[in-house]
């Protein structure tokens, strides 16, 4: 080989070495869920929100941190909502020195905060789940990505006492969660003078028939029925109700989406007068302008948008830009200090809108609500929960990219 030949193979061989020194390399991110079984699709659209945002990511060149470029590893593993297989997950992703593990079911994000903070294997738990409990258990390794229920409980039993209705039966989602939601509804409930007819729980992850629990209800003579769990297994509930001749009213526990219901349905007639959380795509980013998430999502998932799948993609994005604001891969404590710097992101950028982060780091998301009456769907509604003045609801309704035709209201506290 000539002195020529062997120069530009160095030269070439040089370029390679900085090419690939150029990326220094991959930030592995966790996701356990349920794949498999009742709760598939609910696992499987918070699965999905994640990777489409580490796809967008890494396909722009990742994220620079500390003067290196890395993209993100994307691990998923089935756990069936079963907090054994969860545990077993997540330390298997911890050997691969992820940084963070995303999990939707608060049944199974409890055991994750029991073992995120164990020394050399700290990882930040990615959670979704509406509940507060989650709120008061002190551990500074959490993000949560969704709204906390007790704001649906006062608007959904507020709703239910507007049409005259007293008497309430519950067929909730058996569990921690559902017994908390169970809980908190009928403290509310009966404070404002409802009465509980009966309370039958129900296990929506592996029940598909509900007519044990539906025939208790529906001799108990109800005016409305609390319902919910998985939006796949809620939807069989209420075509079960109905079939069994119940006529009142539904209310929809947060985690059943109402879209979603509606399409499993073909539509709203068969929820006769019914409230819960409004759809995602019911709130347009803002007036005049098309949702690219939704396109994006349905081009390549095949499956319609959910809360699930755009709070996950917004919780992604916000990690990454965490890690950004942080310097670093690698220090989970660094990169949760950080997270209130990447706030807000609005809806011209993201399919939902998050405004900050409360110091239990649960971000601060819109609750969203929309009813059915006989059988037809009506308006969207949004309230803003967290405000403690009018200056700040003010501002930050300012801030809002959310289209303004849509009712937004300040929840004062009392």
């Amino acid at each position: 080989m000539s002195w020529k030949s062997l120069f530009r193979s160095m030269i070439v061989l040089m370029a390679l070495m900085w090419s690939s020194l150029s990326i220094a390399g991959e930030i592995v991110i966790g996701y356990t869920g349920p794949l498999s079984g009742p709760a598939a699709e609910y696992g499987q659209d918070i699965f999905n929100g994640i990777d489409m945002a580490v796809k967008e990511i890494n396909s722009a060149g990742g994220i620079a941190v500390a003067g290196e470029k890395y993209t993100f590893k994307l691990e998923k593993l089935d756990d069936k909502a079963d907090p054994t297989l969860t545990v077993n997950n997540a330390r298997r992703f911890s050997g691969n020195k992820a940084i963070a593990v995303f999990n939707g079911v608060f049944n199974t994000i409890v055991p994750l905060m029991k073992i995120n903070r164990e020394k050399n294997n700290e990882f930040i738990v990615m959670a979704y789940t509406s509940t507060p409990k989650i709120d008061a258990m002190g551990n500074e390794l959490v993000i949560n990505s969704a709204p906390a229920f007790t704001t649906y409980v006062e608007l959904f039993a507020d709703w239910a006492f507007k049409n005259g209705w007293k008497k309430c039966a519950m067929v909730v989602s058996f569990g921690t969660y559902g017994d908390e939601w169970r809980q908190a509804f009928k403290e509310y409930w009966v404070s404002h003078g409802g009465a509980i007819s009966v309370d039958k729980p129900a296990n929506y992850y592996t029940e598909t028939d509900f007519s044990s629990q539906l025939t208790a209800a529906i001799a108990s003579a109800p005016d409305v029925m609390l319902i919910g769990g998985p939006s796949a297994t809620t939807a069989l509930v209420v075509e079960q109700a109905r079939s069994m001749g119940y006529k009142g009213g539904f209310i929809l526990i947060d985690q059943a989406k109402l879209d979603y219901i509606a399409r499993l349905l073909n539509g709203t007639k068969l929820m006769g007068n019914l409230i819960g959380v409004a759809g995602v795509l019911s709130l347009p980013p803002s007036e005049g302008n098309p949702n690219l998430f939704d396109e994006a999502y349905t081009r390549a998932y095949k499956r319609m948008t959910t809360w699930e799948c755009a709070l996950s993609y917004t919780a992604m994005y916000a990690l990454s830009r965490a890690i950004v604001s942080a310097g670093t891969v690698n220090d989970p404590y660094r990169i949760r200090a950080a997270f209130p710097n990447v706030f807000p992101l609005l809806a011209d950028r993201f399919p939902t809108e998050a405004f900050g982060i409360n110091k239990d780091g649960r971000m601060l998301i819109l609750a969203s609500v929309q009813t059915v009456t006989d059988g037809k769907l009506n308006r969207a509604e949004l309230y803003a929960p967290w405000p403690t003045s009018q200056r700040e609801f003010d501002q930050f309704k300012k801030t809002s990219k959310t289209d303004k035709k849509i009712p937004l209201t300040w929840m004062k506290k009392e």
